[in-house]
């Protein structure tokens, strides 16, 4: 056997050996879960850069002195976050299972807050749900920081589903004035008309009703100035729900606390008098919008066009598609075809013939028709 043959066989049944010593030691070695290492495929060079400032931070917080200090935590991860470095963030809110303050409620809540700051509330959820076998205890405090969580983290649906599963799981009582009270800052939840606003929205998109109305109250106890979209999510359910004359009322209110309605107020205005079959009123309605100087848009059209045809005006509709098609809002072939039929079942032929010759030079297109022997 060669010389150098010989070394080659050599090496591998030493480096073998050598491997089974090692893995036999490991073995005997207590078992410890392997480190969070949340970046699997390879760092870019922005995740290189940041690295070392991950390691830095988690030696930082062998201190409890900094772990106590939340402004430490909340300046990196709004950092982190700027460059959506998510991996990152999570690397080292999870290192902090390892301190003896993951037991208190407090010091979780900084944590879910942070990950609903960064718009990461499965990450925030998932933290919550794992407070007991943390051997920390879930109050009112967590429950309102994960629904904050949700708020920041623009996870709205998400709302009502807290609200039905959570509350008789955890043998809590969900209080929204408890939510609000205890953010004012603290814990990271910020509760200013935008807050307010967006709960509204989610509360009455999921038709929780009572909710929404303690956020009304609570606002006006907090002297939170309500704007046109608290206004706008409110007449918007009042209109769905068929409480028109409510929303009427509260339009006045608005007005007279000097707020100017949107075209999205007039619009729920306008889709209360399609509801009732009230054209008259609805046209109404729309001069208002123009009036006050807001833009109709696509649903401003579609609600009253098609009203119009459901009340056989084909003089309204006729005006109302020139005017949207010269606005370029697209309110779909559908719509524009049924004011063509319309004009055609009243012998207004040329009408119908210039919505064609409109809707066919119009940046949509519209496929329009007519019957053969008119065209």
């Amino acid at each position: 056997m060669s010389y150098s043959l010989y070394r080659r066989l050599h090496n591998v049944f030493t480096n073998t050996a050598k491997s089974q010593v090692l893995a036999a030691i490991a073995d005997a070695k207590p078992k410890v879960p392997p480190p969070f290492n949340p970046i699997s495929e390879p760092e870019s060079s922005k995740e290189q850069k940041f690295r070392p400032l991950i390691r830095k931070f988690k030696y930082l917080s062998k201190d409890p002195r900094f772990r106590c200090r939340h402004v430490n935590y909340e300046s990196f991860v709004r950092r982190l976050s700027r460059t959506q470095q998510f991996s990152a963030i999570e690397d080292i809110l999870e290192h902090q299972k390892i301190y003896p303050e993951i037991e208190d409620e407090g010091f979780v809540v900084r944590l879910i807050s942070l990950y609903g700051k960064a718009g990461m509330f499965e990450q925030a959820r998932r933290l919550f749900d794992e407070m007991p076998e943390l051997n920390c205890e879930r109050t009112i405090i967590s429950f309102n920081a994960l629904l904050a969580a949700c708020v920041n983290s623009k996870k709205y649906d998400k709302i009502s589903e807290i609200f039905r599963e959570l509350p008789g799981k955890l043998a809590i009582e969900p209080d929204v004035i408890s939510f609000s009270s205890e953010g004012d800052g603290k814990n990271g939840i910020d509760t200013d008309v935008v807050t307010y606003n967006t709960l509204l929205d989610a509360f009455h998109k999921n038709n929780m009703s009572s909710e929404a109305e303690k956020m009304w109250t609570l606002m006006e106890k907090k002297n939170v100035i309500s704007n046109v979209r608290s206004y706008n999510s409110r007449i918007r359910w009042l209109v769905e729900n068929n409480q028109v004359v409510e929303a009427e009322e509260l339009f006045e209110e608005m007005k007279n606390r000097g707020i100017n309605p949107d075209t999205y107020i007039y619009n729920s205005m306008i889709k209360a008098c399609a509801k009732d079959g009230n054209l008259e009123l609805a046209k109404i309605w729309y001069v208002m919008l123009e009036e006050n100087g807001c833009a109709p848009n696509r649903p401003t059209f579609k609600l009253l066009i098609t009203l119009a045809c459901d009340k056989d005006d084909p003089d309204s509709a006729y005006d109302l598609c020139k005017k949207c098609i010269n606005l370029k809002l697209n309110v779909f072939t559908g719509t524009i075809q049924r004011v063509v039929d319309a004009l055609v079942d009243h012998s207004m032929i040329e009408e119908a013939k210039e919505l064609l010759e409109i809707g066919k030079n119009c940046p949509f297109r519209y496929k329009l028709s007519m019957p053969n022997d008119l065209q």
